[in-house]
């Protein structure tokens, strides 16, 4: 598995350092106020921030994430209110702005001084977590999911022809965004937007799939996830003016982390409650979308059978609760728990040579707590 990763990290990064060459048109900027409609505040999102967000222990980063709230809601305003309203739904509904994180920490890598990020940084930022918020109105069309973060979801809302085109017109802000930054981080974006919507077509066709290999797994994993956040970190470091050899460093971080947290949020969705996790739990079973925890559980001789015979298209939810306990009364949360504690070591080998700054040490405390919070329903 780790042969095959470091493969396809391999592949990937000379990729993106031969990203496409393309010119896009500049980016508009419009400003848009927080409305009372979504009982959030800035203060309120501060607090999240503080809480639970993985980079907190880096000094400026409660401010730049603000600093990066703004110019989400800049950057989606359109001609029309509502367009703009669609656009940014989600974005007023909150989150922890993990993506932009990640492209700020990694541009801070080499930073001594914890100095506030650039504007460029910022904007680099927001354009991951667009095509990122993009893929959730994508998604909760596909889902026919009727919440997302608290809120109505857009589809729920609007409709999903509405849903879909809301989707696409943030892939095009996030684009702007982009081309704006370079041709190099144009490209970058337009490679991961592809790998991105490979890894979801994969998990796609695998749905209620009970033979579904450990390797198609990981491989759904590394488009839909891990290429995001190695996007963020990769765009951060570039548009920091990082040496080449810590850019190529800061990705293989990114990806390596990605593919952790996913299973970690897999493990979750198998043996959390919805308060441990954060959110609605089990619903992957329901959906017919068979993770590493799930698909090392079918491999056990004495439960697996039973187990395959609740995992259909027709399954209810008490029977999806008696999938999760089947599949805790087995070894397979253990070996999933194993496969992302050995990316997490990854992620964080890979800044052993990075020195000591507040960037470096905030990126290490994510692995670290990645690991932490897959083990706290177990305890």
């Amino acid at each position: 598995m780790i042969v095959w990763f470091l493969s396809v990290i391999g592949r990937v990064t000379t990729d993106f350092t031969q990203s496409l060459q393309r010119t896009l048109v500049a980016t508009r900027m419009r400003g848009i106020r927080h409305t009372s409609r979504y009982g959030r505040s800035l203060e309120d999102q501060r607090t999240l921030w503080t809480m639970g967000h993985p980079l907190a222990i880096l000094p400026p980063m409660m401010d730049d994430l603000a600093r990066t709230e703004q110019e989400l809601l800049r950057v989606v305003a359109a001609d029309g209110d509502f367009l703009t309203e669609i656009a940014g739904h989600l974005i007023k509904a909150g989150g922890k702005r993990v993506r932009p994180g990640f492209a700020m920490a990694a541009a801070a890598a080499l930073d001594f001084s914890g100095a506030p990020a650039t504007l460029d940084v910022i904007r680099g930022g927001c354009a991951v977590e667009l095509v990122h918020i993009g893929s959730l109105y994508h998604d909760d069309v596909m889902d026919d999911a009727t919440t997302r973060r608290g809120v109505n979801s857009v589809n729920a809302e609007w409709g999903n022809h509405r849903a879909i085109l809301a989707g696409d017109y943030l892939l095009g802000r996030a684009s702007e965004l982009a081309a704006a930054l370079g041709t190099e981080v144009a490209g970058l974006l337009a490679t991961t937007i592809t790998l991105l919507c490979d890894g979801q077509i994969q998990e796609l066709q695998a749905q209620f799939d009970t033979d579904r290999s450990v390797d198609a797994c990981e491989r759904s994993i590394f488009g839909k996830t891990a290429s995001l956040l190695g996007t963020a970190c990769r765009i951060g470091a570039i548009v920091g003016g990082l040496p080449r050899p810590v850019v190529e460093s800061l990705t293989e971080f990114g990806l390596a982390y990605g593919m952790a947290f996913q299973i970690v949020d897999d493990i979750l969705d198998v043996i959390a409650t919805d308060e441990e996790a954060g959110k609605p739990t089990g619903n992957d079973l329901l959906e017919g979308i068979y993770t590493l925890p799930v698909l090392h559980a079918l491999d056990d001789p004495a439960v697996g059978p039973g187990l395959r015979s609740l995992l259909t298209a027709q399954i209810t939810l008490d029977e999806r609760d008696r999938a999760r306990t089947l599949i805790r009364e087995t070894n397979g949360v253990t070996i999933a728990l194993d496969i992302a504690q050995s990316f997490a070591d990854k992620a964080a080998g890979v800044l052993s040579d990075l020195p000591d700054t507040p960037g470096a040490a905030a990126l290490r405390a994510a692995s670290d707590d990645l690991i932490a919070r897959a083990n706290a329903p177990l305890r």
